[in-house]
């Protein structure tokens, strides 16, 4: 299989300088390496060409995010699996070779998601992906080894290989064709969320999805927004309420959508409670973002083939953990 590792970058030059070294060291036997560059006003660029001549660098026109960003990149790519790999991931020695086999193991596999460790503490799960993502009846994301914010040290639990619902696209490996039949990443929502859409899609094609424990990467994580940044609050919002109304179920959209947007609500309220108003704007700016691309939410789902109906994994995360205060994904399927 011919794999291309893809780097989004923008403005990244120290990121590069810090992680690019090791992907080059451990990729370049079983991949091409390739940095797309969303139009950085920093030297990134030609620091690639003077440290490193064996990365091809492919430059777009305009900063369009993560997903126009690697949409136009991917288009100059031939290869049968590309790895959507953030510049801010460290990877380790064979970190390719057991993800590739289990594309050769199992033909409906379309993509899949390595062990997401913390960079930062290396013996404990990573927010964006940990060992691979799932979702509740409202949408709401979590993964096993983080629920919410409650992250799990790794003590070689996930070490195996089993479905997931999502994967990060901190670390995405999958299929070229697949991505570009399904015409890639939703470009509406910039940045944030856009691989669980991906993913839903790819299952709503009757294909699956997979975390492979036996490979490993450690992400830094908010190296592009942080937290704090009201601007990561509107797209998480206003995406995940994208996602809802493109892929559920017919039967059940209105209703998810419905006390989604209240439960926002109650989110927004929270934010105030915390004095962190202009996160309640945010979410303020996400429901009429929303309202506003509805209809074209609501048309391309005349694209979709809806094989799999039954997405989540439990009915409300939120009663699990908050609630029930199960802080671990074994304790909420312990019934």
């Amino acid at each position: 299989m011919k794999v291309a590792v893809v780097i989004l970058n923008w403005n990244g030059q120290k990121l590069l300088e810090k992680f690019l070294p090791k992907v080059v060291k451990y990729s370049l036997d079983d991949a091409e390496i390739y940095v797309a560059d969303n139009n950085s006003t920093d030297n990134s660029v030609s620091f690639i060409k003077t440290n490193f001549p064996e990365v091809k660098i492919i430059q777009n026109e305009s900063n369009g995010g993560y997903a126009k960003g690697y949409n136009d990149a991917l288009k100059h790519i031939k290869a049968d699996i590309f790895v959507l790999l953030n510049s801010d991931i460290e990877v380790t020695k064979d970190w390719i070779k057991p993800v590739i086999q289990q594309f050769k193991n199992e033909s409906n596999t379309a993509a899949i998601q390595p062990k997401l460790l913390d960079f930062k503490d290396k013996n404990k799960f990573e927010y964006a992906g940990a060992a691979g993502g799932f979702i509740d009846f409202m949408g709401y994301p979590y993964c096993k080894g983080r629920i919410f914010n409650e992250l799990e040290y790794d003590t070689q639990q996930y070490n195996n290989t089993y479905n997931i619902f999502w994967a990060s696209g901190a670390c995405l490996f999958i299929r070229s064709e697949i991505y570009q039949n399904l015409k890639g990443l939703d470009e509406n929502y910039f940045a944030h969320q856009e691989e669980i859409d991906l993913c839903w899609r790819i299952q709503n094609e009757g294909h699956s999805i997979k975390y492979v424990g036996a490979s490993t990467v450690y992400h830094v994580g908010g190296a592009t927004l942080k937290e704090s940044n009201p601007q990561k609050t509107f797209l998480n919002f206003r995406n995940s309420l994208f996602t809802l109304a493109k892929n559920v179920p017919k039967r059940f959209v209105f209703f998810v959508i419905l006390f989604r947007l209240i439960l926002d609500g109650i989110a927004g309220i929270k934010f105030i409670i915390e004095l962190r108003p202009v996160h309640t704007l945010a979410i303020i700016r996400a429901h009429f973002s929303f309202y506003w691309y509805l209809p074209k939410m609501l048309h391309k789902r005349k694209y979709i083939s809806f094989k799999r109906t039954n997405y989540y994994d439990c009915f409300s995360i939120v009663w699990q953990h908050f609630i029930l205060r199960r802080k671990k994904y074994d304790e909420i399927h312990t019934s």
